[in-house]
């Protein structure tokens, strides 16, 4: 049955808090990632509501086809990207009502996803890495901030959403020192990244000379980088962050919230370090994620080889 104002029927509706609740407390997923799959099953449910499905015992593999066509083709199509990511998200419930008993067999076993094109992530070079640190030379509590987050993202290889979430006991390293930090990743899973020089220097410049400027500002927090007002950096404000020092750097090329990330893990594999250490590093549940890296290695390297050899071509 709908509910009074004609909107997404209840049975469904509580399926889908039923499925929010278990993402967030049996998985631990992040407030955003739960909106993302608020946003992305509501249009689902809608879909099945117009379809005039009021119960989940009646989802059909027909239904979700429909619906993949519809964010292919409908009014607004979607990008093959988003469609993937929405299409993940609606597996991902129905395996969770095959799980709760909802549903005696799961109707989107076979639904395919658009194929999506190799996508190499975006490595900034060393020379343009440290222009972009460089850019946020300065005294002031601001920039003093901005020098530690983008050193710790570029040292750690942390995602913005990690490095904004860090309180200052997450500094780990022995006797006072910050030679190691506790980043959370996705799902609270824990791993302990090592920081380099540049980048202790850095933080400790920032809470000796920066942090508690900011702080008085605001009410106590534990939180390691915080915003102009004392609150904690947002994962927002972290982003302008790197893109003003983007800016200021003069750099020719785009800057992304990942880019240090991809960075780190890059340069790593250039100086020979070994993939599952990197994958360590960067909090891959598989390393079959990690190597895309080597790939965008081993194109540099034949660049180099086709460019510089006299007979590669």
């Amino acid at each position: 049955m709908p509910d009074a104002d004609g909107g997404i029927p209840v049975g469904l509706a509580t399926d889908l808090d039923r499925y929010l609740r278990h993402l967030a407390i049996e998985r631990g997923r992040s407030p955003h990632t739960i909106a993302a799959y608020r946003r992305d099953l509501s249009r689902l449910l809608d879909s099945l509501r117009r379809a005039g499905i009021s119960d989940a015992g009646t989802i059909a593999p027909r239904h979700l086809v429909a619906f993949a066509r519809e964010l292919r083709e409908g009014p607004a199509p979607l990008a093959a990207s988003s469609v993937a990511r929405m299409l993940s998200s609606v597996r991902g419930f129905t395996r969770f009502l095959v799980d709760e008993q909802r549903i005696p067999v799961d109707p989107a076993a076979d639904l395919i996803a658009p194929k999506l094109p190799d996508r190499l992530p975006k490595a900034l070079t060393i020379a343009q890495v440290e222009s972009l640190l460089a850019a946020t030379d300065g005294d002031e509590p601001g920039v003093l901030r901005d020098r530690a987050l983008l050193e710790l993202l570029y040292a750690t290889g942390a995602r913005v959403s990690e490095a904004v979430s860090l309180n200052v006991d997450d500094l780990v390293g022995e006797a006072g020192t910050t030679d190691l930090v506790r980043l959370f990743g996705k799902g609270s899973k824990q791993r302990i990244v090592p920081v380099g020089s540049y980048a202790r220097a850095a933080i400790d410049a920032y809470l000796v000379r920066s942090r508690p400027v900011l702080s008085v500002r605001g009410r106590a927090t534990p939180a390691l980088f915080l915003g102009m007002r004392g609150a904690r950096l947002s994962r927002q404000n972290a982003w302008l962050v790197i893109r003003a020092a983007a800016a200021r750097a003069q750099l020719d090329v785009e800057v992304s919230p990942h880019s240090l990330r991809h960075s780190f893990a890059t340069h790593l594999l250039q100086g020979g370090a070994d993939v599952r250490v990197v994958q360590e590093l960067l909090g891959h549940a598989s390393v079959a994620t990690t190597q895309i890296y080597t790939r965008v290695t081993a194109d540099a390297l034949r660049d180099m080889y086709v460019t510089a050899h006299p007979r590669a071509r």
